[in-house]
């Protein structure tokens, strides 16, 4: 066997293989094709696309298998609750990902691929920048939801005159469903830009409810049964304790606002023990006799009536 320069070739006219090429798994794969019959102009190509494939679909299943349980246990371990683990198991599945990509691509031969696609994305940045000011906005604002925690998925939360219960929280978008079982897909920098309710972020929360009576009624005694009721229902607290102010005098009723307290609040409560409470209130001042008085307005004024000139034809004549 004779050598001769860089251009060397062996006896047999068979070109010398490429160290570089030989040492890309995709070099392995194309020569198994190779083996099979493909033609090599088909081989290196869809040998470097196979080895992709296989390298990004190991490291798909290593991750579901492996990264993501692991991650799991951890997060359970530090105590952290749905609405944290959630962005971070989806945060966990785009790394293991992106890894897979990238590996697949070295594997693949794709380098200079990639350099091309980084100095295209590069040149891109500014104008996907512009035109994707909603979706970046409403992803930072998805992070300060996930940091600062204005609300958790389960809560019952109000904005801009729409409530319902928080079901998804991503990193652009939120799910609620409304009491109406009405699914809001709402982008999250309205839930950052505005104002939030969340009447069940603490342990207890206060109900208020005005009562009317009529003027001529025992204000006092009014005052006992407000109390008395709400000191008999099971599910509302005794300490804070219930309290009845006059708040309101009316055109045609006394104001007393009672405010009462719960536990645990969730909304299907909220309506559930305000109502039998104002039930068990209205039944009580009916059997004590208190007016519960209707809206009245009074009209004053003088009605002028139009007749018929004398001489008029009468209605209904020709």
């Amino acid at each position: 066997m004779s050598v001769s320069g860089a251009g060397a070739v062996l006896q047999t006219g068979t070109p010398a293989p490429d160290a570089s090429a030989s040492s890309d798994a995709s070099a392995l794969v194309a020569d198994l094709l190779a083996s099979v019959g493909v033609p090599a102009t088909l081989a290196d190509p869809l040998g470097a696309a196979i080895t992709f494939l296989v390298v990004l679909g190991v490291f798909y299943v290593a991750g579901r298998a492996f990264v993501v349980p692991v991650l799991d246990r951890v997060l359970d371990a530090r105590g952290l609750d749905t609405h944290a683990k959630r962005p971070l198991r989806k945060i966990a599945n785009l790394v293991v990902v992106f890894a897979g990509v990238a590996v697949g691509f070295g594997l693949a031969g794709y380098g200079d691929f990639l350099q091309s696609l980084a100095t295209i994305a590069a040149a891109a940045t500014l104008a996907i920048g512009f035109a994707m000011q909603d979706v970046i906005k409403n992803f930072v604002a998805g992070i300060f939801i996930f940091t600062d925690k204005p609300f958790r998925i389960g809560d019952w939360i109000e904005w801009d005159g729409n409530s319902g219960i928080v079901e998804d929280i991503s990193f652009r978008v939120s799910r609620v469903r409304t009491f109406d079982n009405e699914l809001l897909t709402v982008p999250n920098s309205q839930l950052t830009d505005g104002v939030i309710k969340n009447p069940v972020a603490k342990e207890t929360l206060r109900l208020q409810f005005l009562f009317g009576i009529g003027y001529g009624d025992d204000i006092d005694h009014a005052t006992e049964i407000i109390v008395e009721e709400a000191e008999r229902h099971p599910e509302i607290l005794a300490d804070p304790a219930p309290s009845v102010r006059l708040t309101e005098l009316a055109d045609s009723y006394v104001g007393l606002k009672s405010r009462i307290w719960i536990d645990n609040p969730s909304r299907a409560d909220f309506v559930k023990i305000r109502a039998e409470y104002v039930k068990r209130v209205k039944e009580r001042f009916d059997e004590e006799g208190i007016e519960i008085p209707f809206p009245q307005r009074d009209l004053t004024g003088n009605v002028e009536l139009n007749t018929p000139a004398e001489g008029g034809a009468a209605l209904g004549g020709d």
